[in-house]
């Protein structure tokens, strides 16, 4: 692994920053990494204020969007709120719908079938929707694409109001509104928004139009931190402040599906970003992956708290056997890998077996990416039809890679480092090869190989409790905003080294040669193989995260250790 420290700002600026807000010279290098330049951004970044969100009207169509909905709330028309089967799906659905009938609108909601009916607007939601007379669906994180589903809904007589925030293709759907940040022609300020972020801003420009206080719509954005977290979007501008406020909601655990999740995880209070994404969000998608996703969003809008725990119970259950599959699916998917020696020199992956999960793939893909790092499709067969996922390396955009390929496809969309597609069986040898050709093509050897990204080299000495009391701060984290990661070299330990868990974990105490007097505590886990360079005494290269360490009511700092090297391997 390439071991990549960010360049260091000016002397000049970190000294100006540091003099403008009072602290250390390693926070202020992080927070003018992180864009923060003078008094007034930093006071932004610490303190996320509500009042500093942007006007929903800013973005393209919200007008009219905004009538429409409110015509259908006067015209008691029934309006069925439509969403992608992921976390940011349900958790739009859940927002939007509570929303609307927090209004006094008639309401439903609609989630596809992950194997019946594949990603974004059915056919089969929309004849859903006029055997239910809805006249009006609100799609969210789906529909930016959907051009002939949107054409055959309004041959139907229903009308569509599009909330996405994916890339659009060249030509629109002909829908009564599209609210895209990415749209072309649309000047919105902030461009990151997650799907449910897009719901977010329809309620809040509805709730603007009906004269309502803005106070009323914190609660939602639980939801909407959920969403940022699970869809590993920006967290920065607009979304670090959905971020801050929304996990402060989610932590009073108001909502009785969240609350239920939270005490599966035996947790009941400061539940952060990285909660989220390995703790909650695994188990909403598990419904959509194994099960049905409307079981998350039953659970997301449960009100009855022995309901909820029913719920709760039922998805965990399902994400013990999601674990199960991905566990199977990848360890099958390595034996096709290792069993074909064509594999060796590509630059990409294209695995396939027509028994394995579609609710997996994703999940493999990136298990996969592990092992052999380069763009990975993993894929399976569905009624005939092959379906997939698409996994990408740091650098490279397999969205862009997949659509050069789009003719031989029947359908495809995603994002950079992500992506979902269907081909016909014949095709895939054809798609193979091409895939494999633009992706030579343009990835670099570099990109081949994997890098951790590191934000400064610091000495032992820097890193103490003010310090770390700053650093704290700089959360919620993710991405353009990710935990900082540092790098110490001629790192040694004291000498009582141990493996501890059934994990193969490291248990260290290491100090610098140049400094021996400072020492830190450490844990290493999954890489007791590193024991014996402590041992022999070869100074390393360590990477970490500092957290918090609480031992019998004595809390201390601790590395959290994601990657060393001996240093005659430093790169």
């Amino acid at each position: 692994m390439r071991l990549n420290v960010k360049p260091a700002p000016s002397t000049e600026a970190i000294e100006a920053l540091s003099r403008a807000i009072h602290i250390d010279r390693l926070n202020t290098i992080l927070l003018l990494q992180r864009g923060v330049t003078d008094f007034d951004s930093a006071k932004n970044f610490f303190r996320p204020s509500l009042q500093n969100i942007h006007d929903p009207f800013l973005m393209r169509d919200m007008d009219k969007a905004v009538d429409r909905i409110l015509k259908a709330q006067k015209n008691k028309e029934k309006i069925l709120v439509y969403g992608d089967y992921d976390v940011d799906g349900t958790t739009s659905v859940a927002l939007f719908y509570s929303y609307l009938c927090s209004i006094g609108a008639t309401a439903g909601y609609y989630i596809p079938d992950r194997y019946a009916e594949g990603y974004g607007i059915s056919l089969a939601g929309i004849d859903y929707a006029k055997e239910n007379n809805y006249t009006l669906i609100v799609s969210l994180d789906c529909g930016i694409k959907a051009n002939d589903k949107i054409l055959y809904a309004h041959e139907k007589g229903i009308d569509f109001i599009i909330c996405d925030h994916h890339l659009p293709g060249e030509e629109i759907p002909n829908a009564v509104a599209i609210l895209d940040p990415k749209r072309k022609d649309c000047a919105y300020p902030f461009k990151e928004l997650s799907g449910c972020g897009v719901g977010f801003k329809l309620a809040q420009a509805l709730h603007s139009t009906l004269k309502k206080p803005f106070e009323q719509l914190v609660q939602l954005l639980d939801y909407v931190a959920i969403s940022i977290a699970a869809d590993i979007v920006s967290v920065s501008g607009e979304n670090r402040i959905f971020c801050f406020y929304g996990l402060q909601e989610l932590n009073k655990m108001n909502k009785a599906g969240i609350k239920a999740l939270c005490l599966l995880n035996k947790k009941n209070n400061d539940f952060t970003i990285n909660d989220v994404v390995f703790k909650l969000a695994p188990r909403i998608n598990a419904a959509g992956r194994i099960d049905h996703a409307m079981r998350a969003v039953e659970l997301l809008l449960s009100k009855d708290e022995e309901e909820a725990g029913r719920f709760a119970e039922k998805i965990n259950q399902t994400n013990s056997n999601r674990k199960d599959i991905d566990k199977s699916t990848t360890e099958h998917a390595l034996s096709i890998m290792a069993n074909d020696s064509r594999l060796i020199h590509k630059k990409t992956t294209v695995v396939f077996h027509e028994t394995w999960h579609k609710g997996v793939v994703g999940i493999v893909a990136s298990r996969l990416i592990d092992t052999y790092y380069r763009p990975t499709i993993v894929l399976t067969e569905v009624d005939g039809v092959l379906s997939g996922s698409a996994r990408s390396v740091k650098n490279f955009d397999v969205h862009t890679a997949i659509e050069k390929c789009a003719h031989l496809l029947t359908q495809f969309g995603g994002h950079k480092h992500a992506a979902g597609l269907s081909l016909k069986a014949e095709n895939l040898p054809s798609f193979t090869q091409l895939f494999e050709e633009v992706v030579s093509k343009s990835i670099s050897e570099k990109d081949l190989i994997p890098e951790i990204d590191l934000d400064a080299v610091v000495n032992f000495n820097e890193i103490t409790p003010k310090f770390f009391a700053v650093l704290k701060q700089m959360a919620p984290h993710g991405p353009d905003n990710m935990t900082p990661i540092f790098v110490s070299h001629n790192v040694l330990d004291t000498g009582w080294a141990k493996i501890v868990g059934a994990k193969n974990s490291l248990k260290l105490t290491l100090y610098q040669a140049e400094n021996p007097n400072v020492k830190m505590s450490a844990m290493a886990y999954g890489m007791g193989d590193y024991l014996h360079f402590f041992q022999r005494k070869i100074p390393m290269s360590v990477c970490y995260t500092i957290e918090e360490n609480t031992y019998n009511g004595v809390t201390s700092l601790q590395l959290t250790i994601r990657y060393m090297q001996p240093m005659q391997e430093k790169t």
